[in-house]
């Protein structure tokens, strides 16, 4: 957009580091390398060739987010999950779901389409999931 100019937030009110953030290779259709994707920040994401560039491009992306929220006088959505006040249970980060092996199969396809691990990719298509839902109040 010609003539628009953002004016750069120096301060965000949370860092980069406090939000959570997926990261996932890119198929050659796709171009290649990895993208850096924020589910708390819809529509915020960045690209690299590699899984540091990615992130070093995410820190921009981020920036260059919360400055357009800014300027167009949006609140910064905070952090769904911050360290200083986790006040829940521990948790392994595992848990195990059955489902029916038509869904198994589908997967299993679009991972190696993807060229990830069915892990992988199950925790992406869950992180998406999840961050459409928080952006859009459900």
């Amino acid at each position: 957009m010609k003539g628009v100019k953002i004016i750069k937030t120096i301060d965000p009110p949370w860092p980069f580091e406090a939000y959570a953030h997926v990261i996932r290779p890119l198929t050659e259709d796709e171009g290649g390398g990895f993208l850096i994707t924020f589910p708390d920040l819809p529509g915020c994401m960045s690209d690299g060739e590699t899984i540091e560039e990615a992130i070093e491009n995410g820190r921009d992306a981020f920036l260059g987010w919360i400055s357009a929220e800014a300027d167009m006088g949006r609140p910064i959505l905070a952090p769904s999950w911050r360290p200083e006040e986790d006040t829940t249970p521990k948790v392994s980060g595992k848990f195990v779901q059955r489902i029916p092996r038509t869904l198994h199969a589908k997967l299993v396809k679009r991972a190696k389409q993807e060229g990830v691990s069915l892990n992988t990719l199950v925790l992406s298509l869950i992180a998406e999931g999840i961050g459409k839902r928080q952006a859009t109040g459900v």
